[in-house]
């Protein structure tokens, strides 16, 4: 099977051959205790192996064969601490510590990993995060409780908040976040619920750390999304991981590293065109959403008191919380380092504060908005954090955030339909404000390339937000179907509604067709409900009629009268100011007509038609010769619009809308946020261990495809990026 040699070939045995040596030594069965010089020449030598899969696999298998003995996955997460805090003292970052550092993620990462994946129990047991009786306890390991996951987290944090990134730093960097990454990768075996019982031992052991840290941790994390940082891998860093002659950590990075990380019988992943042009800002804005959105589910029993029946029993009870999470809590509360509303409001939180250039994070996301998980983050930031709403809502270029998000919309087809509920609710959170609504159509956009349809130029914001609306809503109509998207799209309209300036001609016919398609859809689920009503067997053929056209109906007559009050709230309160409106109601007046007498519109179509009464009679009265342009009426139409007085409207009041969340959120976010890690990044995971969200079936046919394929060796070469 080609097993790992557990002796060098010879005295003189080359850097590759020792290499094998202490790697073989390492998933054998012998343990080294804490304190041999073992470790340093594991961790001091470079790892330059290309091993062939099955080599890598049986390593794999020894190594959780025997770790329960030998107890070295927690030997090498203590020395990998060790290597961090002494990476945060050391001046020179050409310190053997970076490089002993970086040897110990790289080994702790690919073993880990295979343990999770292939535990068996609820509270991975099989990691063995403890020392044997026999191993001696540091000092420094006793003060942190003895608890490895603790230990190693608490190091891992203060080296993300003490070492800035540097091209010396970069490299470890990135692998650090790799290995958070991965360590928190047990939430994949849960179910999308968390309870109780589940056990994370590295994610609970962040969450456990001092707020000071906490806040910090987020800080930097932000800040490395913001600068997004990136050094080419060339010879200008190798030469701080090489020494002389040697092969060098970098070389490294281009066999081994890629010969361990990406396993072929533990895959899933993006495809290359996924993949990261900024992988350390990328690194930090997983860690940080998959940290925000964690939920750690806390049991409480008690004993409830049946004195009031006839038996003086007494049961027990149990119930259920979510303990608070630090790090949302610290993206929640973090503030601009511009402003500091303790000279506005005289007061100031409890504790230190996340402090960051909003005006920078701005632009990043107005960068990064293509990328999902930036949406990700954007909702969470307008959502959970008043602050950076109210900066958002000031800001007169709103366009650097909707532009992008429009662009997604638009190609919906190649989004995700998560990707596009993100935007839709951001959009619905945003037009919760009066001020923004009225920014949108103040805003004029010279042209919109990426619109395919029509030449788009010199159209408002607005009027482009309308029309990208409607089209998502007749999009969703004919793919997926899905009503949520509707409602969202549909609420955003209406929260726009009563600031409607100047609505482009285009956008208007927009409007008045959506209503004409959703009437259409209307009619039919009427007819098939007759038809159903109608037959004496009830048995209707056909799968592409719905199952309870009732229901339907009942949606779609929702969707229809809200459109009409859309329509209304314009009429009403911004006609003079929205002239295209008003003709694109008078051209395509015939499709409101059936709806006239219907109980749940007559009384909004009641307005609709006393506007077009209003314009009607005007125009006939006018004798004209020849026939009337569409410039002659739409010119009549704004100046009979300065006689318009408003008299007969009926005045209902404006409906709003505003978003909130499901009752239980993380059943969402929790498997969302890992999706976009596994699908966004270069982190896989063995799709048959994954409960928290189901795995699609091309991934595990791949699986299958690369774990019966004979794969001779694996090798990435690792090309510098700009």
């Amino acid at each position: 099977m080609g097993g790992v040699p557990s002796t060098p070939r010879g005295g003189g045995a080359r850097p590759q051959e020792t290499a094998e040596y202490l790697i073989g030594e390492f998933v054998g069965e012998k343990s080294f205790p804490l304190a041999s010089d073992y470790w340093q020449k594991l961790l001091e030598l470079p790892l330059d192996l290309r091993w062939p899969s099955h080599r890598v696999r049986r390593a794999c298998q020894l190594f959780a064969t025997n770790n329960c003995k030998t107890k070295h996955l927690a030997k090498i997460l203590i020395h990998l601490a060790w290597c961090l805090q002494e990476c945060v003292s050391a001046s020179d970052v050409a310190s053997l510590a970076f490089t002993k550092a970086l040897n110990a993620l790289f080994v702790s990462s690919v073993f880990l990993k295979y343990l999770i994946e292939n535990t068996r129990s609820d509270n991975f047991e099989e990691l063995y995060l403890s020392l044997g009786e026999s191993d001696s306890v540091p000092n420094d390991f006793s003060e942190a409780g003895q608890h490895v996951a603790n230990f190693i987290m608490s190091s891992a944090l203060n080296f993300i908040c003490k070492v800035d990134v540097s091209p010396g730093t970069y490299l470890l960097h990135q692998e650090l976040f790799n290995f958070i990454v991965i360590a928190m990768s047990t939430q994949l075996l849960s179910g999308p619920t968390p309870g109780p019982n589940d056990t994370h031992p590295f994610i609970d052991a962040v969450m456990a750390q001092e707020s000071t840290l906490v806040n910090t941790v987020v800080c930097k994390l932000l800040l490395n999304y913001i600068r997004r940082p990136q050094f080419p891998v060339n010879s200008s860093s190798s030469i701080i991981f090489s020494e002389g002659n040697q092969p060098g950590v970098l070389k490294r990075v281009g066999s081994a590293a890629a010969n361990l990380m990406l396993l072929p019988f533990s895959y899933l992943g993006s495809s290359a065109g996924e993949a990261s042009k900024r992988p350390l800002a990328e690194g930090s804005l997983h860690v940080l959403l998959i940290l925000s959105y964690y939920r750690k589910c806390i049991s409480v029993n008690y004993v409830k008191d049946k004195s009031h029946h006839s038996s003086s029993e007494a049961l027990l009870k149990e119930e259920t919380y979510f303990s608070e999470n630090p790090f949302c809590k610290a993206l929640e509360n973090a503030q601009d380092i511009e402003f500091d509303r303790l000279d506005i409001e005289g007061n100031a939180h409890a504790g230190p504060l996340v402090r960051i250039p909003f005006a920078s994070l701005y632009d990043t996301l107005g960068m990064c908005l293509a990328n999902e998980t930036s949406v990700l983050l954007l909702y969470s930031l307008v959502h959970g954090n008043s602050d950076f709403l109210e900066y958002v809502l000031v800001r007169t270029d709103i366009d650097t955030l909707l532009m992008p998000m429009l662009e997604t919309l638009y190609n919906a087809p190649s989004r995700t339909s998560n990707h596009i509920y993100m935007v839709l609710v951001i959009f619905l959170i945003l037009s919760q404000d009066s001020t923004f609504n009225a920014t949108l159509h103040k805003l004029m956009i010279p042209s919109v390339p990426w619109y395919k349809e029509r030449f788009l130029n010199q159209t408002s914001l607005g009027s482009l937000m309308v029309i990208i609306l409607i089209r998502t809503v007749k999009y969703n109509l004919s793919k997926l179907r899905d009503m949520y998207l509707h409602t969202n799209c549909l609420a955003t309209l209406a929260n726009m509604a009563p600031h409607v300036h100047r609505l482009s001609a285009y956008a208007s016919q927009r409007l008045v067709s959506l209503f004409d398609m959703l009437s259409r859809k209307y009619n039919k689920l009427a007819e098939i409900k007759n038809d159903k009503m109608n037959t004496t067997n009830g048995d209707l053929r056909g799968d592409s009629l719905p199952e309870d056209p009732s229901a339907e109906l009942h949606v779609y007559t929702d969707f229809l009268r809200l459109v009409l009050e859309i329509i209304n709230a314009i009429l009403t309160y911004t006609l003079p100011r929205n002239p295209e409106v008003v003709y694109a109601i008078m051209h395509r007046q015939e499709v409101f007509l059936p709806f006239k007498n219907h109980p749940r519109f007559n009384e909004l179509l009641e307005n609709i038609y006393t506007v077009l009464d209003f314009f009607n009679s005007r125009i006939d009265a006018q004798k004209l010769d020849g026939e009337w342009s569409v410039e002659k009426v739409l010119q009549f139409i704004i100046e009979c619009s300065r006689s318009w007085r408003g008299e007969g409207m009926k005045i209902f009041m404006q409906i709003r809308f505003t978003y909130e969340q499901e009752s239980h959120p993380e059943e969402f976010f929790i498997p969302y946020v890992w999706q976009l890690v596994l699908s966004h990044s270069g982190f896989t995971f063995n799709p048959s261990s994954i409960n928290l969200f189901p795995v699609p079936d091309i991934y595990v046919e791949d699986v299958e495809k690369l774990q019966n394929s004979d794969v001779n060796e694996l090798t990435l070469s690792v090309e510098p990026q700009v």
